[in-house]
């Protein structure tokens, strides 16, 4: 059987082919398809598919070190497996029909995704309507299907539930927009409904979710489809962080030697002091990154094997530890990168596409460092958060 170590040693040995293509995806505003093709080959889509399904049902740390590992290649790449991952953990609680529509039908299938609620959608005869725009649907252009989320409004117009929707990719609209400086690999363009069908069999309600009443969760065994989802979520978005840096660290390293720091009497990088505190102070935010996400998966499944509700406040800790990781990698990577001199700005120089892309994905919105730490600092006063996505 497939095990942990076993996928994280798969994608070390795409690391070379994955670097080898990251400026041709920030060319193509995508994921080469050929990354595409060797994911699907080397089955590192399936982390966290239902096994049932053809997937490998592993842990969450299972899939916080294969995506960091993917991440020393390509950040674009590791950013859409990230999230890509997380749907396939979410198509494990959808009903039974729309797992076999999807995973039963092709174990192979790729699901993109916008959780957010920012599509309407209105009940009818056997299933929904569902008409919207969502932005930032990374990976799409690979993709089968997308859930996508929605309001559900009543009679009146009035919501009454929140939910993923699950529509195949064919009938939707890619919408060619994504032009930006940071994750341009991503291909995280937005998609288009207009009063597309929904089947009811495809609708996974988000507070039901959330309070551990999905439909079909429980068919796959173990604890996996029991974790608490905006965790869940929060942590599929992270990992790519660390892979970058740690990518940005090896390269710095890689040209220090001959280099000399510029308007110095010839002094060199390598033997400054600045430069070694410069190193020591980027592996130590990287390290401790990585430690956070661990700590987040451990947390996150001990709650789950209990089979109680995670408790709102680790629930909290989880949203602000995936942002204080990802910050810890930005802050990691801009040291490096100022200490590059001049030449770190040329686009041969791997550090400032590392730089840019994790600028984007600080800028997230569940990653948002400020408004975690209002969000945290509120529950832990016992006052109201700032947010329902806890």
């Amino acid at each position: 059987m497939t095990d942990h170590q076993e996928l994280v040693a798969r994608a070390a040995a795409l690391i070379p082919i994955l670097s080898s293509r990251a400026a041709e995806a920030e060319q193509l505003r995508r994921l080469p398809t050929e990354n595409v093709a060797a994911l699907k080959e080397t089955g590192l889509l399936k982390v966290l598919q239902p096994r049932r399904y053809g997937g490998y049902q592993l842990s969450l740390r299972a899939h916080v070190d294969v995506v960091s590992t993917l991440g020393q290649g390509c950040g674009a790449t590791a950013w859409c497996v990230g999230v890509i991952h997380a749907h396939s953990w979410l198509i494990g609680s959808f009903p039974q029909a729309a797992q076999e529509e999807t995973y039963g039908a092709n174990p192979n299938a790729v699901i993109s995704a916008v959780v957010a609620p920012r599509g309407k959608a209105i009940p009818v005869d056997g299933g929904y309507r569902l008409t919207g725009t969502w932005p930032f649907a990374s990976g799409c252009q690979h993709s089968d299907w997308l859930l996508l989320g929605a309001q559900i409004l009543d009679d009146s117009g009035t919501p009454s539930d929140e939910a993923d929707l699950l529509i195949p990719t064919a009938d939707l609209v890619i919408n060619d927009d994504w032009n930006v400086a940071g994750l341009r690999g991503t291909g995280s363009c937005s998609v288009t409904a207009q009063d597309v069908f929904v089947p009811k069999h495809r609708y996974l309600s988000l507070p039901g979710m959330a309070f551990g009443k999905a439909p079909n969760a429980s068919q796959h065994g173990g604890s996996l489809y029991k974790s608490a989802i905006v965790p869940v979520l929060a942590l599929a978005l992270a990992p790519a962080a660390v892979g970058m840096a740690t990518a940005a660290l090896d390269a710095f390293m890689a040209r220090l030697p001959g280099r000399e720091i510029a308007y110095t009497n010839h002094e060199r990088q390598l033997e400054s002091p600045t430069t070694h505190r410069q190193v020591a102070e980027a592996s130590t935010k990287i390290g401790v990154a990585r430690l956070l996400l661990h700590r987040c998966a451990d947390d996150i499944e001990v709650a789950a094997e209990s089979g109680d509700v995670m408790a709102f406040t680790a629930r909290a800790k989880v949203r602000m530890d995936c942002a204080h990781a990802v910050r810890q990698c930005l802050e990691a990577v801009e040291t490096l990168y100022l200490a590059c001199g001049g030449s770190g700005i040329a686009e041969s120089n791997p550090i400032q596409r590392a730089w840019r892309d994790l600028h984007a994905i600080n800028m997230h919105g569940a990653l948002a460092f400020e408004t975690n730490q209002e969000m945290f600092g509120r529950v832990m006063l016992g006052l109201p958060p700032n947010t329902t996505l806890i």
